[in-house]
Formats: structure tokens, sequence, C-alpha cells
């Protein structure tokens, strides 16, 4: 660790001994999709000692917690590059403060398992349903440009995870492009067959989002929890039998879902670096390039590499 890190971290300590004392002192509000920072963090143990208060908010997708970070309503939360991006380009007062890296099998273009269904291209003229501003809807315009589809080629409907699920399962839909536990549900208890994941399309990049305000009012419970986070991150990836036992316990998932979804989502803390700035201005082109956004805000400023010690 070098000197501007020592720096850092008594500063962050400082800080934390002075914002603990009382009742009266602000929590820290942190959003969670299901399965996620909150399951990791409880998994790993490293939540023990937290000197502030956390109060959790659960989310059954990017698209409401990131509304949620965005209104003041919590002050952190974890969403894919493409759901982060889509609500900064949006106008939302947020920034991210740590990258994750996973590979992009945990993302999937869905079909039923008799479906006619067999490539990209087939997708022409079919219903497909996803959320609006997701790294669903992100990996749907990937496949479809490289299948020489346009998206007028397509209709698609946003909806929550719960109403696609539910749409999918009763045959009103012809695909279905979601993630995480999402697929594995569909792939292991409803028989779907995957078209397409975000392998080769999805630059697996994820991030710990906060608002502005609580940057600049919590940064020190921000830099401990991102702290707690990075190690909760690294052990999650090197004790997938553990942590997938947490989470079925957490959510409610059978075993089997929990073990595919440990298995192929494995976040590794990551700097924010300009690659991070490089890969958003390459989302956001391809959201614009489908008239999903009309926004020309330059993703630059929607990071925050000031956190990055937190990962060391």
């Amino acid at each position: 660790m070098d000197r501007r890190q020592l720096i850092i971290g008594f500063g962050a300590l400082a800080g934390l001994s002075a914002c603990g004392k009382g009742e009266a002192a602000a929590p820290l509000k942190v959003g969670s999709q299901r399965g996620g920072t909150k399951a990791v963090l409880v998994a790993s143990g490293a939540l023990e000692g937290v000197p502030y208060r956390i109060e959790w908010s659960e989310f059954p997708a990017a698209q409401p917690l990131l509304e949620a970070l965005g209104a003041g309503a919590v002050d952190l939360g974890e969403a894919g590059d493409a759901p982060f991006l889509f609500a900064y380009a949006s106008g939302a007062k947020i920034k991210a403060v740590q990258a994750g890296r996973s590979g992009g099998r945990s993302t999937a273009i869905l079909v039923p398992k008799e479906s006619a269904i067999r490539t990209p291209a087939d997708l022409k003229g079919r219903k497909i349903a996803t959320g609006r501003g997701s790294i669903g809807h992100y990996l749907l315009l990937r496949v479809i440009e490289k299948a020489g589809l346009k998206p007028a080629d397509i209709s698609v409907v946003f909806l929550s995870p719960g109403d696609a699920k539910a749409a999918f399962t009763a045959g009103s839909i012809d695909a279905w492009v979601t993630w995480g536990s999402y697929v594995a549900l569909a792939r292991l208890h409803d028989s779907a067959r995957v078209l397409a994941d975000g392998e080769g399309f999805l630059s697996g990049a994820g991030y710990e989002a906060a608002s502005i305000k609580a940057i600049e009012t919590k940064r020190p419970q921000i830099q401990d929890f991102l702290r707690r986070l990075a190690r909760a991150r690294r052990w999650a990836a090197q004790n997938p039998d553990a942590f997938a036992a947490v989470l079925a316990k957490e959510t409610g998932l059978s075993l089997d879902i929990a073990r595919w979804t440990v298995s192929n989502y494995k976040a590794v803390p990551a700097p924010i670096d300009e690659t991070s700035v490089v890969e958003a201005r390459s989302v956001l082109d391809h959201f614009r390039a489908a008239g999903a956004i009309t926004s020309s805000l330059d993703p630059a400023g929607a990071f925050d590499p000031s956190f990055n010690a937190a990962i060391a």
C-alpha cells in the first residue's frame, strides 16, 4: 500500500469514527437486486463489525434500483454497465464508484424448448420481452445487429422479470432476454433453450453506483462499504459452494438454481479506469443507434475513480 492509500485509509477511519457516534447518525441506504450485493456480503461475513447502520432495499431488477438511486431513496446500488449507463444518459445524478468483471454467460436470450426459432435471424417479426435499458436489452440489440436485423424488425415488449417470466411460461411472447437466476430458473425448471448468451457480446462489467449527494455526504461509509464488498466478491469467487448455500437461503431459490447462478456470475473487483469510459461509449453508441436513447451525454462524467483504493 502506497502513502496515498494510507492517507485515504486513515482519513476514512477517522470519518467513520466521527459518523458512528450517536443513534442519530445517518444510515447508509443500500439497494440490492435479488441475490446480489446483500447476499454476497451476508454470505461472506464481510459485514461483521460495520460501525454504521445499513438500511437495505430489495429490487427485482436494475431499472427500479437505479430509479430509486436517482431519486435519493437509496445511496448506493449495483447494476450492470448497460442499465447504469442508460440511467446516467437519461439524466440520473449518479456515478459508478466501484467496478466488477464477470463473464457474459449469465445474460441470455431464451426461447421455449420446442420453438421454431433456431438462430438469431429467426427473431425477425417475433415478440421478445426484456427490461428497458437493461443488460438484456443491450444484448438483444447486439445479437440482432450481428444477425443483420434492425430494431424495427422485431417487437420488443418491456416487462419486469416477474411479468416476463409469466408471459414466457404462458407462451404470449416468443423469446425472453434475462439474466442471472432467471436464466437458471427458465433453463433448469422450464426447459427453456438458450438461443444466444452474452459471451463475446458483453464486457461483463458491472458497477456499484452512488448518488452524487451520497458521495458528497457519506464518503467514509461508502469507502468502507466498498472495501467490504470487494472482499466479499473475492470470497464468493473462491467459495462458490458456500456462497450458493447462503444464496439459496437468502433468496428462497433451490440449491441447483443457486449453484448455476453462482457458477455463471463471478464478479471480480476491478478499478475504474479509462477502459471503463471506452466501453461505456460503445454501449451508449449501440443504444443510440437503436433509437433507445437520444442523449449525447459523454459517459466520462459517469465514473468516480477516487474510491479505487477500496479494492486493494
